[in-house]
């Protein structure tokens, strides 16, 4: 509906303009904003052999497995983007949502490898700097592999919190992409 909007919205504008008579002049009018092209530019995929987005993680990448990180393969960036960022989280945790890895001033245009260590290492709630796989107490809980192009690299310690990379990225998002996967324990 977002979409819709605003191709209606840039119809308007074109039939306004048209209907006004406005003619060309010998100065370069005015850009009319690339409304729709925005959208594009503000998401990319990323994907992942592992498992179907919305799909079951298998047990290998958890921690009743090899807990060992997926690879992860983000699409087609911007020219603009510097770095990226991976924050996997569980939000159906019982308090709240989980981290589980966090990793910055990862290459842009790099296939994240399974069991590597791609970037600079940021603190978990489990309290280490590795990757730590799903492993909820019981039921089904959903883990978001989220990666963010940012136009600049962070400029923080190893081993800094979410909340701090949070703060260093704030401003320098270009575009993000998200990638579900499930998984359950009795």
């Amino acid at each position: 509906m977002h979409t819709l909007t605003k191709i209606v919205t840039l119809a308007a504008i074109i039939l306004i303009i048209s209907i006004s008579g406005c003619t060309t002049t010998d100065t370069d009018p005015e850009p009319i904003p690339d409304i729709i092209e925005n959208d594009k530019q503000n998401t990319f995929t990323v994907s992942t052999s592992a498992f179907e987005n919305n799909g079951e993680i298998p047990s290998r990448y958890t921690c009743d497995g090899d807990n060992v990180n997926p690879e992860l393969i983000p699409g087609i960036l911007s020219e603009d983007t510097e770095s990226l960022v991976l924050i996997v989280d569980d939000p159906d945790a019982p308090r709240g949502t989980f981290t589980h890895w966090i990793v910055w001033n990862i290459e842009p245009g790099s296939v994240i490898r399974e069991n590597t260590i791609p970037g600079v290492q940021g603190l978990n709630d489990f309290k280490t700097t590795d990757y730590a796989g799903p492993c909820p107490p019981s039921g089904t809980h959903r883990y978001f592999f989220r990666i963010y192009a940012l136009n600049t690299m962070i400029d923080i310690e190893s081993g800094s919190t979410r909340t701090t990379l949070e703060q260093a990225m704030q401003d320098h998002i270009i575009a993000e992409a998200e990638l579900m996967g499930t998984y359950s324990r009795e």
